[in-house]
């Protein structure tokens, strides 16, 4: 009996291995789940956020008329799809997540990606999401408290609930995710849909003087060079976003088709939303209404939907939940491109074993977040400069590639008149900046340079401490444990250098040409 229950137990040991071996993918990757549709949502939901609902009023207030604001709005979303078509031929040719840091880190090796990496992870997107999710609580609290401002730790704890629900639902399921940020992007264009069609209501209806090209361009005022610098700026902050999709082109179905053809149709369609909303607003508020204003579509809805003006906060408060998530789905992809490449722990670059989300690097993400809601207006000024700045390296880096790698097959290779155009424009714009904001400029070049002799300390020297190597290792080791989480595994195919791909040109490939 003891024997048949010893064997019987071992038996029983012996399956349950099988059980857990069973349940244990053979191919742990990220997942492709990212198609054409919701390749378009991430792109047009991280555009779209609350700055169009919120102030345009900038760009009007900087370009002294009407007709030079839907000019400004017209021309800042063009400047958008130049950076969009560079980025679409970075991204095919160099296919990893991680956008412009994995770009720049390819090119430029890795002290300048490191910065890039450094900046944007410890305070460009952290301070953004923080302010959004505030953003978010602002307008949900608005109706509870409808005679004064929301109190302080409401707001912050509405804030932190929101960034951990939106972690947990992205730790769970990818295509979860992808799902809310399609509908959340479809509810953001209804709102915008909605105010566009009233706004062509009040045209039919002959409410249209301001949009007539006499009243239009008049000003009291002629702008300066700078004052329209501004203008573009504050436009350009409300298209930024544009580049988000090639955070993620490791789990985008065919890169190489979905990801330009995403491009081409979310700039556009972005930019004529844009220019239509602001002629809505333009045909029912008259300038000095909309300047007066702190939130557009609010002040919009409550002259000219009446009991229903209620719709344009729930708007402004659905469209930063959708960008929240998309910028919480984008940025821990970053991380996890960061310690992919050695740049941060290893521990950010593992994968659930089953779900195949990045867990830690998500759960780093949604920590430093957190630890930024509070006043972070000061910080987002300064990370402004840097985030335009890492745009500018970028598209030089196109130029740089072209001319170290000539041979190399790109299947998408935009004339140069493209890179070159886009990088006078924004020249144009640092230094208007730099003339105009001296110190904040100087803080956001100073905060990116810090990161420096971290590189060195941190990634740079290799011959630490064994205590040092026996810390990190446990630390990752219990990492492990805590969030079922394991290395993926790349298909080499997929993760070949450019070094190693067919120049069509030539009809080689490059290591057989070195040969």
């Amino acid at each position: 009996m003891d024997g048949q229950n010893g064997s019987s137990s071992i038996c029983s040991r012996q399956d349950t291995k099988k059980k857990k071996k069973e349940e244990i993918p053979d191919r742990v990757t990220l997942k492709k789940e990212i198609g054409l549709l919701s390749a378009c949502t991430i792109i047009i939901g991280n555009i779209i956020g609350s700055g169009i609902f919120i102030s345009p009023k900038g760009v009007l207030e900087h370009s002294g008329s009407v007709g030079l604001a839907l000019v400004v709005w017209v021309l800042g979303g063009c400047i958008a799809a130049l950076g969009s078509l560079c980025y679409a031929e970075l991204g095919v040719t160099i296919p990893k997540s991680g956008g412009d840091y994995s770009y720049v880190t390819e090119i430029f090796g890795g002290l300048m990606g490191f910065l890039l990496l450094w900046s944007a992870v410890l305070i460009m997107y952290p301070t953004t999401l923080a302010v959004i999710a505030l953003t978010f609580s602002s307008y949900v609290l608005q109706p509870v408290f409808p005679n004064c401002v929301p109190p302080y730790m409401a707001t912050r704890m509405l804030s932190a609930t929101c960034l951990l629900l939106l972690t947990w639902v992205n730790c769970s399921s990818v295509r979860m995710a992808t799902r809310i940020q399609d509908v959340f992007t479809v509810g953001k264009l209804m709102a915008l849909g909605l105010i566009i069609v009233v706004g062509l209501v009040q045209i039919c209806n002959g409410n249209y003087e301001a949009l007539t090209p006499q009243v239009a361009f008049s000003m009291e005022r002629t702008p300066s060079v700078g004052q329209i610098a501004l203008a573009f700026l504050q436009a350009s902050f409300a298209f930024s976003g544009w580049n988000f999709l090639n955070y993620v082109t490791e789990e985008v179905v065919e890169p190489r088709r979905n990801l330009p053809r995403a491009i081409y149709i979310s700039i556009p369609l972005v930019t004529f939303v844009y220019t239509l909303t602001n002629i809505a607003y333009f045909s029912s508020m008259s300038p000095e209404e909309l300047l007066s204003s702190n939130a557009v579509a609010v002040t919009f809805g409550e002259k000219l939907l009446g009991m229903f003006s209620v719709i344009m906060p729930i708007s402004v408060a659905l469209s930063t939940f959708g960008g929240i998530n998309g910028y919480l789905f984008t940025s821990s992809r970053l991380c996890f491109s960061g310690a992919r490449e050695g740049h941060l722990p290893s521990l950010l670059a593992m994968i659930h074993y089953k779900n195949c989300t990045p867990i830690p690097a998500l759960l780093c993400a949604a920590t430093i977040v957190i630890l930024c809601i509070g006043e972070t207006h000061n910080l987002i000024n300064y990370v402004s400069f840097i985030n335009y700045l890492s745009y500018g390296v970028t598209i030089a880096g196109l130029l740089y590639h072209r001319w170290k790698k000539p041979n190399l097959y790109r299947p998408i290779k935009v004339n140069l008149l493209v890179p070159v155009c886009y990088l006078m424009f924004w020249a144009l714009l640092l230094g208007f900046s730099l003339y105009s904001e001296p110190v904040v400029c100087g803080v956001g070049l100073v905060i990116m340079l810090t990161g420096v002799p971290v590189y060195f300390l941190g990634v740079h020297w290799k011959e630490k401490p064994k205590c040092i190597y026996n810390f990190i290792e446990r630390a990752t080791y219990v990492g492990q444990r805590l969030c079922f989480v394991v290395f993926p595994q790349f298909d080499p195919i997929e993760i070949a250098g450019p070094s190693e791909w067919t120049d069509r040109s030539s009809g080689r490939s490059s290591l057989s040409a070195n040969s």
